[in-house]
């Protein structure tokens, strides 16, 4: 598969990418960013754009790819909704047009988050936006496109999260995270499964739309 990746650098595109580069079915991984991964491997390209809105003009480098992880994200903390709707919902919509016009038979996985409210009637604003963004992208022309809501994410192979109040969370959570994952591994999700999760999405599919983190730990051993 060649798979293209948005947000490789945050904590769980960094999981994604990852996964990818370990997995031998995946031939090709494209990291899209506002900065570039800042690793190393024979099969990953970096494309930095500084406008994401603006990828209408990179067709020939976006082109002819199986798959998408779209994990680009920021927290709700301190933005009103108009903004927090712009970065969310018509960012991951302007991307993903993008590729559904370049790319028809292409599996989209966006990373939503645990709690989204796929009904956009509930009083989080972070849930109506990130649900309506769920469901605007099942009406483009994609193959497939999934949307996984993890909740408890465990960062593995020294990853970092990109927000401060998350890094602080993790530092104090951090050495729970494991007793607590071994106790209920379909809770508690790590960052390599949840990228080998995507990778069996895009190969395989998936049963639903929709999936929780019990859906998408039962992806975590699904074989090529």
């Amino acid at each position: 598969m060649k798979i293209i990746i948005v947000g490789a650098t945050g904590m769980v595109g960094q999981g994604a990418l990852l996964a990818c580069l370990r997995d031998p079915t995946v031939k090709r991984v494209l990291a899209i960013g506002r900065t570039a991964t800042g690793r190393s491997d024979p099969k990953l390209r970096d494309l930095v754009e500084p406008d994401l809105f603006r990828l209408d003009g990179r067709a020939e480098d976006l082109t002819g790819y199986d798959a998408c992880f779209f994990c680009l994200g920021v927290s709700s903390s301190g933005m009103d909704e108009a903004r927090y709707t712009r970065i969310t919902h018509d960012l991951t919509l302007a991307v993903a047009g993008t590729l559904s016009r370049l790319n028809p038979r292409m599996t989209f996985i966006y990373v939503s988050g645990a709690g989204t409210d796929g009904t956009q009637m509930g009083r989080s604003m972070w849930a109506r936006v990130k649900g309506r963004t769920e469901n605007d992208l099942r009406s483009l022309s994609f193959k497939a496109a999934y949307a996984f809501r993890p909740g408890v994410i465990q960062p593995l192979d020294g990853i970092r999260s990109k927000t401060r109040s998350y890094r602080l969370t993790y530092s104090v959570v951090g050495p729970l995270l494991t007793p607590l994952r071994k106790l209920m591994p379909s809770v508690v999700l790590t960052t390599d499964g949840i990228g080998r999760a995507m990778i069996a999405a895009a190969r395989h599919g998936a049963p639903q739309a929709v999936l929780e983190a019990a859906d998408i730990h039962r992806l975590i051993d699904v074989r090529p």
